[in-house]
């Protein structure tokens, strides 16, 4: 199989030429069967290729297999080719991007089936397939670059495809403009490390790299600038508004996005450059604190939030600085076993936040729903299982992951520890108010919603249900000693980690005691916030009514975000559109195009004075002559 890697990634490419040619030919079925296909066999290779990393690994070898494809470029002593590498990481992330890429494809089909734009929605997503792909294979920086940039493009293609809408138009540019801001950091990353090892080869850079002290100014700026690209594209501070706005595209765009691809593209890429980022302290101390704001403001901010969507992107948000906060303390492994359980039980919340508003006739404000565990039993018990995870109960996937990253975070700097104790209780919160108020309680919705509210299709529920078991039994390949597990990802990826890990100094390792009470605070303390989630909105049904502000001076600030967006607009929005009016009204229009105007039109006006000396009157022409001719002799008088 390691000879056709090749093929995992053409496959969506050809679902995308044959849909987006044919969109408008085949019939829904035929598109929605090909989409799927093309990413279910992608799916089966990615297994085959996993079985024989899995062996390797076994076998005690390093599992780690490069495909050169062809020469890409080839000027002077600068070579570079598109290659793939698939080694423990990348096989992994295969398998997360192109497994629950076929399921929310398959989901995709009931729920866009009576869109306009249904064929060309599939094109879409399997050319979001394919550069994720592109990016999780490249066995350089340029290649993953390009994977990089094309999922940002399909991003805007995907987040405004109900384009008439301005809004959603608007959410699409503000996404793409965004994700250009860390990407000219990236691109910058690139030229400094082409010029710093003479090549983009992860083998060669790596392998280079470790001929540096530790806080070199050149390592350190390549860092930080890789670090800026991932703050854009996996919705760090300050780059995060975007990804709260990208909820104007369908549903299963939002959880392609936010569960297995987009969004995890800066922890993969930080993931694959750890040797780099060891030797740079200070740009892991600048992503801990990056991190551990971002988790606690976009808790803070979903905890009073309305729309099903919204709630779920600022924890999403918030759970990516989880995974940042894993990686600034150097816990690579456990960064990327978030990665792994947020894939299963995010993806299903969105799958199921979906299911609710299809069921819903659109309806996406929680203020307008409840009760509705009893007319969508399904989506509920599934939605319950995500919630659940995501919260960090035991034995569910997100407490192993989560767990593994508040552990090092605790073991490099408790402060850090407290903090991201503080967000784990706010998700639990927010993430069961949500579910207390959209499924519990009486119905508040009209009664034209009532009387159509259905469970979704089979094609809907089927992948809830997969993602569910995912989202229970994911955390087991994972468990810690401390539990009686042998830390099997870690040993899995160590290939991949193992440089990175040699330089940094010897880690504080925690006694079991010490996780066992880690544990059992934050089990108890998510327990009590699920407790007064269920006093609130249940117990006493404390709904917010209509448009109604939230009382208090910090729900208030949560319920408008903290006012970020609107101090972008003041700060960054507005001056940049008054400089644009500015040059384009005073120095583009008065001042260049003045000058050239002018000077066309002076030339303009001199013609039509002169033209009248040409009036065709002979004594006027004798006249011109003789004062011409006086005027020789006086020139040539002048001059002696």
């Amino acid at each position: 199989m390691s000879e056709l890697i090749w093929l995992i990634p053409l496959l969506p490419l050809i679902g995308f030429i044959v849909n987006g040619l044919g969109r408008n030919a085949f019939s829904k079925s035929m598109i929605g069967a090909l989409g799927s296909a093309v990413v279910l066999i992608s799916f089966i290779c990615s297994c085959i290729l996993f079985s024989e990393v899995y062996q390797s690994r076994q076998a005690g070898q390093a599992g780690i297999v490069e495909k050169h494809v062809f020469d890409w470029i080839s000027v002077g002593n600068l070579k570079i080719s598109l290659s793939f590498l698939v080694d423990p990481l990348s096989a992994i992330m295969l398998l997360i991007v192109t497994g629950i890429g076929f399921l929310i494809h398959i989901y995709s089909i009931g729920y866009m089936h009576h869109d306009n734009g249904f064929g060309k929605f599939f094109a879409y997503l399997n050319l979001f397939i394919f550069f994720m792909l592109l990016l999780v294979l490249g066995s350089n920086y340029l290649v993953m670059f390009i994977g990089w940039e094309g999922v940002g493009l399909c991003s805007y293609l995907l987040i405004g495809f109900w384009y008439k809408n301005t809004s959603y138009a608007n959410a699409a540019k503000k996404a793409f403009v965004m994700n250009r801001i860390g990407d000219l950091g990236f691109l910058l990353a690139v030229f400094l490390i082409l010029g710093t090892f003479g090549s983009l080869e992860f083998s060669t850079v790596f392998a280079g790299a470790k001929n540096f002290a530790a806080g070199d100014i050149a390592v350190v700026s390549i860092t930080i600038l890789l670090f800026i690209a991932a703050t854009g594209k996996s919705a760090q501070i300050p780059l995060f508004t975007w990804l709260p706005d990208a909820m104007a595209g369908p549903t299963p765009v939002s959880a392609l996005i936010h569960a297995a691809t987009m969004v995890t593209a800066g922890i993969y890429m930080i993931a694959r450059s750890n040797v780099l980022f060891v030797l740079s302290p200070i740009t892991l101390q600048l992503i801990s604190i990056i991190a551990i704001c971002t988790a606690l403001l976009a808790a803070a901010i979903a905890i009073t939030q309305n729309d099903i969507k919204k709630v779920l992107a600022y924890s999403t948000v918030s759970q990516l600085g989880y995974m940042f906060l894993g990686l600034g303390v150097g816990a690579f492994t456990g960064a990327f076993f978030h990665v792994l359980t947020h894939a299963f039980f995010k993806a299903l919340l969105f799958l199921g936040a979906g299911s609710v508003i299809h069921g819903m006739s659109d309806e996406q404000d929680m203020r307008k729903m409840g009760g509705l565990k009893k007319a969508m039993p399904i989506t509920y018990i599934t939605m319950l299982i995500g919630t659940i995870a995501i919260a960090g109960i035991p034995p569910f996937s997100g407490f192993f992951s989560k767990d593994e990253i508040l552990a090092n975070a605790f073991a490099a700097n408790p402060l850090l520890w407290g903090l991201g104790f503080l967000g784990a209780l706010m998700t639990a919160f927010y993430m069961f108010r949500m579910l207390f108020m959209t499924f519990s309680g009486s119905f508040r919705g009209t009664e034209e919603q009532k009387h159509h509210l259905h469970e979704s299709p089979k094609s809907m529920t089927f992948p809830l249900m997969v993602l569910a078991v995912l989202s229970v039994a994911g955390g087991a390949i994972n468990l810690p000693a401390a539990l009686g597990g042998n830390h099997w990802l870690e040993h899995f990826l160590a290939p991949v980690f193992a440089e990175g890990k040699a330089l940094i100094p010897a880690a504080h390792h925690l006694e079991h005691s010490t996780e066992y009470m880690l544990m059992a605070v934050s089990v108890v303390g998510v327990f009590i916030m699920v407790g007064l989630a269920y006093n609130v909105y249940v117990k006493r049904q404390q709904i917010p009514a209509g448009d109604e502000v939230p009382r208090g001076f910090l729900a208030n600030l949560s319920y408008h975000k903290f006012y970020v967006d609107e101090l972008y607009d003041a700060v960054v929005v507005r001056p940049i559109n008054w400089l644009s009016t500015f040059f384009g009204q005073v120095v583009d229009q008065r001042g260049i195009d003045g000058v050239v105007n002018g000077a066309g039109k002076a030339t303009f006006d001199t013609g039509k004075v002169l033209r009248l000396l040409q009036n065709g009157n002979v004594g006027f022409y004798l006249l011109m002559m003789v004062i011409g001719v006086i005027a020789i002799f006086v020139y040539g008088f002048l001059s002696l």
